[in-house]
């Protein structure tokens, strides 16, 4: 109910149901999914190399402690097997792309 009264006040086409005939198309072409998901899984890479770094300057700075060095080991493990799955998705995505266009 208010949302129709919103529309109606905002644009004269529409009508007291709601609907409107000049809103604005937008069209999901395959290049557009690709640049979102590059960008979406380049984060995830980007994160993902981030979260290495700051585990190598824990197992750095761990000095020796056995639990200390077995989390920042655990946490480089995990981050790689995450570069993997984002490095995976990317290839995936663009060849699935580039064979249906």
């Amino acid at each position: 109910m208010i949302l129709n009264l919103f529309l109606t006040a905002v644009d004269s086409s529409c009508t007291s149901d709601g609907f409107c005939t000049n809103l604005p198309q937008g069209a999901a072409t395959g290049n557009n999914l690709q640049n979102i998901i590059s960008i979406v899984l380049a984060t995830f890479g980007a994160v993902a190399v981030l979260i290495i770094v700051i585990a190598g300057l824990k197992f750095v700075t761990s000095q020796g402690d056995p639990q200390g060095v077995a989390k920042a080991r655990m946490t480089i493990v995990y981050a790689l097997v995450g570069l993997a799955v984002a490095v995976s998705a990317e290839i995936i995505v663009n060849f699935v792309l580039w064979r249906t266009s």
